[in-house]
């Protein structure tokens, strides 16, 4: 039997991508979104995924949904693969320069993984309702093609969870997950082994630079 291949890709960018859009913020994607979206299933077509699963956000549904249709695939919800709660943070700027993000980083990578926020969720926590839905989801799919649809922190945490010789530390070295950035994992005897972290497609990544050229305002940095 053929090894489970499963794809670890976060949302395309959402309707205000300049704050904190948590668990508790539904918001849909932009129009740069949408496009990152489309780019994103023609790239997964020539991959041949046989299933979609998805948070059930909606950001999250709108990027797997385009997928599903090229794919010609089934979509399966999951729904605790939800964004981080960040409590208090919803819905404010954030700044990659300093504040509680920075701050909660900075604690997560000395390896304070219980620390977080009033209100929001810890490394800890979060690992914990993923990796139960991560296994829910995947145990069943021995030999599958899998394109899972998350969120940023999500999608580091499960990386930093899963792979050998990884954990919190290395939250910073392994890359940001940017929009639609892709992580292709494979199941082995052993676990879960990268054959490549946090890339963005080279269609995905060109609408996007097009789109900034355009529209400078619309593109932000990514918090995670």
């Amino acid at each position: 039997m053929q090894p489970t291949t499963v794809w670890l890709v976060r949302h395309a960018e959402t309707e205000n991508p300049h704050v904190f859009n948590g668990a508790e913020t539904d918001i849909g994607l932009s129009d740069l979104g949408f496009r990152q979206a489309e780019m994103a299933a023609e790239w997964f077509t020539s991959l041949k995924p046989t299933i979609v699963i998805s948070s059930a956000m909606r950001r999250a549904v709108d990027t797997a949904q385009p997928i599903v249709e090229r794919c010609r695939v089934r979509h399966q919800v999951e729904p605790e693969l939800h964004e981080r709660r960040i409590g208090s943070l919803a819905g404010t700027s954030f700044s990659l320069a300093e504040g509680p993000w920075v701050e909660t980083l900075r604690r997560w990578q000395l390896g304070e993984i219980s620390y977080t926020t009033p209100g929001a969720e810890s490394f800890e926590e979060i690992r914990d309702r993923v990796f139960k839905a991560w296994r829910r989801n995947l145990d069943d799919l021995q030999g599958e093609r899998v394109v899972v649809v998350a969120h940023g922190v999500v999608c580091k945490v499960l990386l930093l969870s899963l792979l050998a010789d990884h954990g919190p530390a290395d939250w910073a070295r392994i890359g940001k997950a940017a929009n639609l950035s892709v992580s292709e994992l494979v199941r082995t005897t052993s676990g879960w082994e990268a054959r490549f972290l946090l890339q963005v497609p080279e269609s995905v990544a060109r609408i996007t630079s097009d789109f900034a050229r355009l529209a400078p305002v619309a593109a932000a940095p990514s918090v995670a």
